[in-house]
């Protein structure tokens, strides 16, 4: 027969034990102020590449490089090239060894993109990059305006310095490049290939020197190649375009950064087939028509600028001649940028 009730003491309790455990809980986090920092180089599948700072405070070049995962706090948040962190553990870089990353330092520039124009999702590209390198071939494949409108959308709302580097001039004249964007705030370098079938990066590394630069473009441009022709030891894949689609063939599969021979560091993109904008306002995008931006002074409070909107003012500005031989097309792309975006301008 079982204990009654009325017959238990208080040396009969006995507690249920702590799901938790019996560790004190606390607000309090661990000081990481002190761990070193470094840049991250790559990321592939959960596991990190960094380079540790030295004591200036810059990745230096030819350091060791160290891999790392992430800390379980971080595991909400995206850790992309060209990111600042802070690391603890083996930072020998010995095989065999892991270091792990306890914080991400706060972002200079951030580039990103979307799927499309109404995808609320962004995806990060690369962190800390001062400049983009819009990679595009002047044949085979054409020049795709939209992209590299939008690339530099992208660049001048991330804060970043734009360039347009021209590759396959065997096959095609820059002067149609250039003269898109004669009147437009960017540089054009070409980079054709010599008689080896090498590309000429004479004009493009004194650009490079001693910044973060990254390469943005479509499949089948050429930026792999001209990574191998700056950096031998990249030995990044290249392909050939497909005959049939006319369109380049993934051949890079994740970003990578590393260090020109002299200053400075490049970071190579896998191709893009769409750059979204959904993160964009519309005076960012604005920033990349600077020819057409002193126009939109005149233009009526809440003008969106497009085609039908009433007294816009860059028709006549453009009718008149003062956006260049080019401002009717560069007007074109611009509404259609605003018109995929459907947002008001300010």
């Amino acid at each position: 027969m079982g204990r009654r009730y009325d017959n238990f003491t208080e040396d009969d309790y006995r507690p249920r034990p702590n799901r938790r455990g019996s560790r004190p809980r606390t607000k309090e986090r661990p000081d990481y102020s002190d761990a070193p920092t470094a840049m991250v180089t790559a990321v592939d599948r959960g596991r990190y590449r960094v380079v540790l700072h030295g004591a200036d405070g810059s990745a230096p070049v030819g350091g060791p490089v160290v891999t790392c995962v992430r800390s379980s706090r971080l595991r909400r948040r995206s850790i992309v090239p060209g990111d600042r962190v802070r690391v603890v553990g083996d930072t020998s870089g010995a095989e065999g060894t892991m270091a792990r990353i306890v914080e991400i330092l706060p972002r200079k520039t951030l580039l990103r993109r979307s799927a499309d124009d109404t995808d609320p999702t962004e995806r990060v590209l690369v962190a800390n990059a001062d400049q983009l390198v819009i990679v595009t071939a002047a044949a085979d494949p054409e020049p795709s305006w939209g992209l590299i409108d939008r690339a530099l959308v992208a660049a001048f709302d991330a804060g970043m310095d734009p360039l347009i580097a021209v590759t396959k001039l065997d096959l095609a004249p820059i002067d149609a490049i250039c003269d898109y964007y004669a009147d437009a705030d960017v540089t054009v370098v070409p980079c054709g290939f010599d008689t080896a079938g090498r590309p000429q990066v004479a004009q493009l590394l004194p650009q490079l020197t001693g910044r973060l630069s990254v390469l943005v473009g479509h499949s089948g441009v050429g930026k792999s190649t001209l990574m191998n022709e700056i950096i031998p030891e990249a030995d990044r894949a290249t392909g050939d375009v497909n005959a049939v689609t006319g369109r380049g063939r993934h051949t890079s599969s994740s970003a990578l950064c590393l260090p020109l021979p002299s200053s400075g560091w490049l970071i190579d993109t896998p191709g893009v087939r769409s750059f979204g904008l959904a993160h964009v306002d519309t005076d960012s995008v604005l920033s990349a028509f600077d020819e057409l931006v002193e126009a939109t002074a005149d233009c009526p409070r809440g003008c969106t600028h497009m085609a039908d909107a009433p007294d816009c003012a860059l028709d006549a500005w453009v009718a008149a001649g003062r956006a260049g031989e080019a401002g009717a097309q560069r007007l074109a792309s611009l509404r259609r940028l605003l018109s995929g975006l459907q947002q008001p301008a300010y």
